[in-house]
């Protein structure tokens, strides 16, 4: 297990298909919500998993694009979750300076809890932080983001093949890792898929994760981020 609170203290932790219907239904919650709501409540979240994950796939297709629409990015936005937000989706991803979620997902203020650390890795902190928004808001959607050519995985990765210890809590990425790295035979890209899907898989076993994914009242999904294309595809 990984002891998060001194990779906090060391600076390690800083802190994606569906069909044309239904990115086209999130789509239009999303520009409901884009109005301005004179500043008395923060804007209506969309209401189930699917149209969640719509609002982030097309916000991905304009990142993509390069049309992006910087949304929830001024004062108004600014003033109106002041007092009080309801973002409509986590997402759990690593540290990298090249993936950061509001800009790949064009979102902005009060849209997005937002969960960074080296690889997505996970412990008992990071688990209640990414409980915080289903259990006590409601919060829809849970996406796991891995991303291509992740430097914490690829350091990992030589750290296991070499049988060479990393220095300092650098270490315990390299240990949290070690399934993945076993199971995709060293290979880094496979390695970031499957720890992904690692993490998912524990978040979905969740106690205060399971009883709300049963009811469809949350979705918990994996992705992975091409640094190339910026594209962000779903795994899981």
């Amino acid at each position: 297990m990984i002891n998060r609170r001194a990779l906090l203290r060391a600076g390690i932790v800083a802190g994606g298909l569906l069909t044309g219907a239904a990115a086209s239904a999130g789509t239009a919650v999303f520009a409901r919500t884009a109005r301005p709501s004179n500043g008395t409540a923060p804007d209506r979240r969309p209401a189930t998993p699917d149209q969640a994950w719509a609002i982030l796939r097309e916000g991905n297709r304009r990142w993509v694009d390069d049309t992006a629409t910087h949304p929830h990015q001024d004062a108004d936005r600014r003033r109106e979750v002041a007092q009080k937000q309801n973002p409509f989706a986590v997402v759990f991803s690593c540290i990298d300076s090249r993936v950061p979620p509001e800009l790949i997902f064009d979102t902005g203020l009060g849209d997005l809890f937002v969960i960074r650390t080296a690889a997505q890795t996970i412990d008992p902190l990071v688990t209640g932080a990414a409980e915080y928004g289903p259990a006590e808001i409601g919060t829809p959607l849970v996406v796991v983001l891995g991303h291509q050519r992740c430097g914490a995985v690829t350091a990992a990765a030589k750290s296991l093949h070499g049988h060479e210890k990393l220095p300092g809590e650098l270490s315990t990425i390299a240990y949290a890792l070690r399934s993945a790295y076993t199971r995709s035979g060293g290979d880094v890209d496979k390695m970031i898929r499957i720890n992904t899907v690692d993490v998912v898989n524990q978040l979905r076993r969740d106690k205060l994760f399971a009883p709300r994914i049963a009811k469809g009242e949350l979705k918990v999904i994996g992705a992975y981020y091409s640094i190339d294309t910026g594209t962000v595809t779903r795994l899981v």
